[in-house]
């Protein structure tokens, strides 16, 4: 989906149709979860601090987020995938796989069933789609993104290695910013300096990841569409208003969001082995602890017990935090349809 967010407040609000605008918090530790592309002009985009973004466009409407609304929305979309196919891999709410190779009603084209979606889509939700439509998900994904807003890009099997050879590093599903930097600092800053490579340098130099890089820039990548996405993990996380400089607090708030996870592995009955904690300091940087046990936490107390721990074994390396997430992996249960990043408000506790 096109801003979906942020596409779906400009159609609810007439007002807000034509104006930059922001899914997300206007506080000083907001952040943004979706902006319109009137204010992407400016620069803005989603998991971008508020302040950067009210910086960048002074004019940028802040709205505040409706995920009932939006998880409605996507249902309605999800609805109109089923019609074509029962292979539908969601990301989140507002992106999917489709695996189209033999379609339950349509053409027995992927291009033609897209545009095809893509009209239903606007017809029922009046919110616009853009598609990627290719021979595996690596393709697939990449096209998704080149002809946004509300468009679609066809890369088929003779043109699928130019392509690769002359997309940006940084374009690739997969490859972050942190990776991509590290790549530029290789000299690698295209899919074709990547291609020279084989499979043995890849490795070497970024560990198992290399082998599906390796395939990545042959179009050989295999990964079917799955229905049933694994789910790795349950987590949480806030980022606070003001620093925060004390352990008995910072305990007090991860308190609030294990529970927040452990009531979520309760309700579905998947409880994990592994409890990790994420730390963000005030100038950004990031830690993260983990421990892993041979059976399953299926105690809110022992749950508290292993952040609190994994919190004070660490405290020396931090003197405040502005953020604190905790998460489980090693889930009893691994088939499920949706991801299930548990979600927070935008808004900071000054609201």
């Amino acid at each position: 989906m096109d801003a979906f967010y942020a596409s779906v407040e400009q159609r609810d609000h007439p007002e807000l149709r034509g104006k930059p605008i922001a899914v997300g918090g206007s506080s000083r530790r907001g952040v943004v979860a979706s902006a319109s592309y009137e204010a992407r002009k400016f620069g803005v985009r989603s998991a971008m601090p508020s302040m950067t973004a009210a910086r960048l466009c002074p004019d940028l409407i802040f709205v505040r987020h409706r995920f009932d609304i939006y998880r409605e929305v996507s249902q309605q979309i999800r609805d109109i995938f089923f019609e074509y196919t029962d292979l539908v891999e969601p990301l989140s709410l507002d992106e999917a796989y489709l695996d189209v190779t033999d379609p339950k009603k349509g053409p027995r084209s992927a291009t033609l069933i897209a545009e095809e979606i893509r009209r239903r889509i606007f017809e029922t939700t009046q919110l616009t789609a853009s598609a990627g439509v290719s021979f595996n998900k690596s393709l697939a994904k990449i096209a998704s993104d080149i002809n946004k807003p509300n468009g679609i890009k066809v890369i088929v099997p003779e043109e699928a290695l130019d392509f690769i050879a002359s997309l940006p590093i940084k374009k690739f599903h997969g490859i972050g910013k942190v990776t991509a930097r590290r790549m530029n600092n290789m000299g690698i800053y295209t899919g074709g300096d990547l291609q020279k490579l084989n499979e043995i340098e890849l490795v070497q130099r970024f560990g198992k990841v290399g082998r599906f890089y390796y395939r990545m820039v042959r179009a050989e990548e295999t990964r079917r569409v799955k229905p049933d996405r694994i789910r790795k993990s349950i987590g949480a996380e806030r980022t606070f208003f003001e620093d925060i400089i004390s352990t008995a607090e910072m305990k007090d708030r991860l308190s609030y969001v294990a529970e927040k996870v452990f009531l979520y592995m309760k309700k579905t009955d998947n409880f994990g082995r592994t409890v990790s904690i994420k730390i963000k300091t005030p100038d950004f940087q990031i830690f993260t602890r983990s421990k892993t046990f041979n059976s399953e936490i299926r105690s809110l107390k022992k749950l508290k017990q292993v952040v609190f721990e994994l919190l004070e074994s660490n405290r020396e390396f931090f003197d405040a935090v502005r953020l604190l997430g905790v998460a489980v992996s090693n889930l009893a249960k691994e088939n499920v349809a949706e991801g299930i990043q548990l979600e927070f408000d935008f808004w900071d506790e000054e609201e």
